[in-house]
């Protein structure tokens, strides 16, 4: 266990030299406060870049708080999904490719440990940067619109947290099995892209489905009770998560074993 801290150290200082500490978190807030800022000063934004004809009077309906934290959390879905893939693509293949990974190894130190130990780091950081851009959102909904209660906040978050940790579960999956950190983020989006087509496209068939979360977080905010599908699509993300990490140990031992 004590291995296993000493590797998990050496992902936080890593992170840390790179930045990662400081440029996921402002990324992930800046995304959180775009929509509510957007849609707040919208008609003043029109108003000075619109060049419109002297008299028009554009009349635009004032969304909802809830409304407004729905759509900051969609860019979650989208951009933050493509922050997750650029920030740790390299997160395995790129000290394989570096030799790093072969230094490491050289001492006693199990394939279990090293890949649960960057796995960890990486969740640390995502679930921190995507707790800090989500409550960013909310304080910013509640001052400029109004206060969500803060138990949708939290019901929001381990959602959407369950969801994301599984797009960072497949992205160390395609690092431990690939050795090029672009073949892993092209990979990752492609899959995740399919998925969630795939998901959209048969809502009523697939309600289980975990690319179902961030649409039953929408349900939940708008009308205060979850889906009945809710717990399934927890579970099974919670569950694909689990196998994910385990594959991507044992592609990474029997890679390197060939190696």
């Amino acid at each position: 266990m004590n291995q296993w801290f000493i590797l998990l150290k050496k992902e936080f200082l890593e992170m840390s030299r790179n930045y990662k500490w400081v440029w996921v978190p402002i990324t992930f807030i800046l995304l959180g406060i775009l929509d509510p800022l957007t849609s707040y000063y919208l008609p003043q934004i029109i108003d000075s870049v619109g060049d419109l004809p002297e008299g028009t009077v554009i009349q635009i309906p004032e969304p909802s708080a809830a409304e407004v934290f729905i759509m900051s959390l969609s860019e979650y879905q989208l951009i933050g999904i493509l922050i997750i893939v650029l920030s740790t693509m390299a997160i395995v293949s790129g000290e394989r490719k570096s030799g790093v990974v072969q230094l490491i190894l050289v001492k006693p130190v199990s394939y279990f440990s090293y890949i649960t130990s960057k796995w960890a780091g990486a969740l640390i950081l995502i679930s921190s940067s995507l707790f800090l851009g989500m409550l960013a959102s909310w304080y910013y909904t509640g001052v400029l619109y109004e206060f969500l209660p803060f138990s949708d906040f939290l019901a929001a978050y381990w959602a959407y947290a369950l969801w994301l940790i599984l797009v960072l579960t497949l992205v160390v999956l395609c690092s431990a099995a690939l050795k090029h950190p672009g073949a892993t983020a092209m990979v990752t989006l492609i899959t995740v892209f399919v998925l969630n087509l795939v998901g959209g496209s048969l809502t009523h068939a697939l309600e289980w489905s975990p690319t179902q979360l961030p649409l039953y977080v929408s349900e939940r905010l708008t009308t205060n009770q979850w889906p009945e599908h809710i717990w399934p699509a927890a579970g099974l993300a919670a569950l694909f998560t689990f196998a994910f990490l385990v594959m991507a140990i044992l592609l990474f031992k029997r890679k390197e074993l060939a190696d």
